[in-house]
């Protein structure tokens, strides 16, 4: 299997909207971890030139990320959120439904030399995709964060990415509603007996919590937050200062209509009311943190980040991985 390809049990999470960069799935693949690039919001086109451009860097494996598209929200759902930040004077956008380009990118794999592994968040894909993705080559990954969905999972998955509570950016629940309860990391290792590995995910930046997920029967340790403010991620300057400033993070729907773990500013705390609607708040309000993100206005930024992230260091990935590998 690939976990026994590497040198280190250390997975770079794909952190889809500009942190993951090809330097940066390069540097942690050739300090022997496995880095993933994230597909998600990119084009099929764009995404071909990431994929060359971290082929270009590394010869070590890394692995590609999708989101697993769900069905449209009736307008009757966002219609009133939408309307209410046009109300406050913020430029929004169309409030429109995609499939993040889910064919286009699988036909893309399938046309391009295989990646070492590919992972899926918020959902299960049926037999056939699966079948598309394990003939180029490539290990099937499902993120789960449930015993439920791993259940479901682990019969037809080379490897669950287990995610906790605590992982910061979207919940990967394969279905998102208002009563969700996400489970902390460390309850959910416990809680799931499968006989396919678990790479544990949530919280996880410093080399003590990747031997006690380890310890818990993980294969590897996934970390996100803690690579963000690394020199080769894209993290924007205002987020970066928003991981050594900030102390709480929690949950939101406000950015994208989706669960979501980000650091508080005033836009996440104003719009509690959020509802279920994603993609199509995330496509409204693209503009807005679009225009933040130039401006440096950290308070109309979706600042992803778990639970840890004032753990994140601002140092070379190969030295961040070296840190958590012990």
């Amino acid at each position: 299997m690939l976990f026994d390809t590497l040198g280190v049990p250390i997975v770079l999470a794909p952190m889809a909207g500009g942190p993951t960069t090809p330097e940066l799935v390069a540097a942690v693949s050739e300090a022997g971890g496995l880095g993933f690039l994230a597909a998600g919001y990119l084009s099929a086109d764009a995404l071909a030139e990431r994929i060359e451009a971290v082929r270009a860097l590394t010869s070590r494996p890394f692995g590609v990320n999708l989101f697993v598209p769900g069905p449209p929200s009736p307008p009757s759902v966002f219609a009133a959120y939408v309307a209410g930040l046009e109300a406050e004077g913020l430029q929004v956008g169309a409030p429109l439904y995609d499939d993040d380009d889910w064919e286009a990118k699988l036909a893309l794999l399938e046309r391009m030399p295989a990646v070492a592994a590919v992972s899926f968040t918020f959902g299960l894909p049926d037999d056939d995709v699966l079948s598309r993705v394990r003939a180029t080559g490539a290990e099937v990954w499902v993120t789960v964060t449930c015993p439920e969905e791993a259940y479901a999972a682990a019969d037809v998955a080379d490897a669950l990415v287990v995610q906790g509570a605590e992982a910061g950016g979207h919940r990967g629940a394969w279905k998102d509603g208002p009563d969700a309860e996400p489970i902390a990391l460390l309850a959910l290792l416990q809680l799931i007996d499968a006989d396919v590995p678990l790479v544990a995910s949530g919280g996880i930046a410093t080399r003590a919590a990747v031997q006690a997920v380890l310890a818990l029967g993980a294969r590897a340790a996934q970390v996100g937050t803690a690579f963000m403010r690394a020199p080769e991620a894209g993290t924007s300057d205002a987020h970066k200062l928003a991981l050594t400033t900030s102390a709480t993070t929690g949950l939101t729907r406000a950015f994208s209509g989706r669960l979501a773990r980000g650091i508080h500013n005033r836009f996440m705390d104003e719009h509690t009311g959020a509802p279920i609607a994603y993609p199509e708040i995330h496509h409204a309000t693209s503009p807005v943190r679009a225009a933040a993100r130039k401006a440096g206005d950290a308070d109309l930024i979706n600042l992803w980040a778990g639970e840890a992230h004032r753990l994140a260091e601002a140092l070379p990935a190969a030295e961040i991985v070296r840190k958590l590998s012990g």
